[in-house]
């Protein structure tokens, strides 16, 4: 099974896993195993933050960007009619006659939702988050000028919430205006958050700034206080084996996790001896180095093994 059940009851003890990233068949075999934990343990918050290392291959010097989503609701949540079905023909006939839109007779149709109950309290994690962590701002990001009543009410939700947080800074950006500041000046922001669908794009570019996805650590957090913690890069299948994939985003993983486990100084060790190593770029692998086919590049287990001799010299 590709999700154990023995997997799930220790999560359900403990609240708390660092996950590797699993292949999901397409078209065949076994559901994602992500969606499942997502479903299981009601994974509500995904938090990516975006830090620029020196040493990593970037256009862009000192990035520092959380991108906190919605993870439970959106476009997402798989509320779809395929083009042709009965049910589809039924939601077109049901707008029609609320007068709320008309739609072509092969349209296919998937459902654009939030809720205020999801959107307090995603918006109640990330102000919390800010204040523990002493970010300067909390920027929502929605597409509310042309969509009213979805993200209109993630905007005003977040407005709501933001007034018990007079302490943290509080403004918004329409999403695609977000985008082009994000490439111009990312110095203009802090922590964003963002409904289901938008906050998968941005999060990919942020990343961009930072190095790419193999650079950028994720964690999902949950009611009940579960966290679970993966890299955000996917996973490589054809790498399996070779000793060549760079540790980067797993080993930030362990940082975040010692961080909501209370371990700072652990945390901090950790983060110092990484960024050491990859400031040098001497024992990193061959995507982390500036010039292509550089043999000096060392593979996924050298480059974790330096880390841990930095941080035993620290």
């Amino acid at each position: 099974m590709p999700l154990p059940e023995v997997v799930v009851a220790s999560i359900r003890r403990n609240r708390v896993a660092l996950k590797g990233p699993v292949t999901t068949p397409v078209a065949k075999g076994f559901r994602s195993v992500n969606v499942a934990l997502r479903r299981s343990f009601d994974l509500y918050a995904c938090f990516r933050p975006c830090k620029s290392f020196k040493g990593a291959r970037s256009h862009y010097d000192n990035v520092d960007l959380v991108v906190i989503r919605e993870n439970m609701e959106d476009l997402y949540s798989g509320v779809e009619a395929p083009r042709g079905s009965a049910e589809a023909s039924r939601i077109r006939q049901l707008c029609q006659e609320l007068g709320i839109g008309g739609m072509p007779e092969d349209v296919g149709i998937g459902v654009k939702w939030y809720s205020v109950s999801g959107t307090r309290r995603l918006m109640q994690w990330a102000f919390e988050y800010a204040r523990s962590y002493r970010r300067r701002k909390v920027t929502v990001v929605h597409k509310g000028n042309i969509l009213k009543h979805t993200d209109g009410l993630f905007f005003h939700v977040a407005s709501e919430v933001a007034k018990q947080f007079p302490d943290v800074a509080f403004d918004d950006r329409i999403v695609d205006n977000l985008c082009l500041q994000l490439v111009q000046k990312p110095e203009l922001y802090d922590v964003l958050v963002l409904p289901n669908q938008y906050g998968d794009i941005v999060a990919d570019l942020c990343a961009g700034l930072v190095g790419g996805l193999g650079m950028v650590p994720g964690a999902y957090f949950g009611e009940g206080g579960v966290a679970i913690f993966e890299p955000v890069h996917g996973s490589a299948p054809k790498y399996a084996g070779q000793n060549r994939v760079n540790p980067s985003a797993t080993i930030l993983c362990g940082v975040l996790m010692l961080r909501h486990l209370g371990e700072m100084e652990a945390a901090d060790r950790v983060e110092r001896a990484f960024a050491s190593i990859v400031g040098e770029g001497r024992q990193v692998t061959y995507d982390m180095k500036h010039t292509p086919g550089d043999s000096s590049a060392v593979g996924t287990s050298q480059f974790a093994d330096a880390v841990i001799a930095r941080m035993r010299e620290m």
